[in-house]
């Protein structure tokens, strides 16, 4: 049995569900540059972290994970630009990053090892 959120794989739902939260900053809800860019920012780390420890392999999960936080972090820390903005490039990587990655991960079956050697018989 594997991991599925809402029916789809970890990785997408998850991904998916980062860049709607980060859509909701767009909409001028009264936040500040710096409160917009903790919120997309942490969203990202928080909601990626959940998607690697859901997904096989990690490391693919977590490189997106990482670019995505890193990216809106230096656009919403690095360069003083609005909120829609950091919303933005944060979508538009996962958007792109997803497609890229999509085929290497896979969801994780709960009961297995995380390792990634089959099994030995004894």
């Amino acid at each position: 049995m594997k991991i599925r959120i809402f029916g789809r794989e970890p990785a997408l739902a998850l991904n998916t569900l980062s860049a709607v939260l980060g859509l909701l900053v767009t909409f001028n809800v009264g936040l500040t540059e710096v409160q917009a860019g903790w919120i997309v920012a942490g969203t990202s780390a928080i909601l990626g972290a959940i998607a690697a420890a859901l997904t096989r392999p990690i490391a693919v999960q977590a490189f997106t994970a990482l670019v995505a936080t890193v990216a809106s972090g230096v656009a919403a820390f690095g360069y003083e630009v609005a909120p829609t903005t950091t919303a933005a490039i944060n979508g538009a990587l996962l958007a792109v990053i997803m497609f890229i990655t999509r085929g290497q991960v896979s969801p994780a079956n709960p009961s297995a090892p995380a390792t990634a050697e089959p099994p030995r018989a004894v």
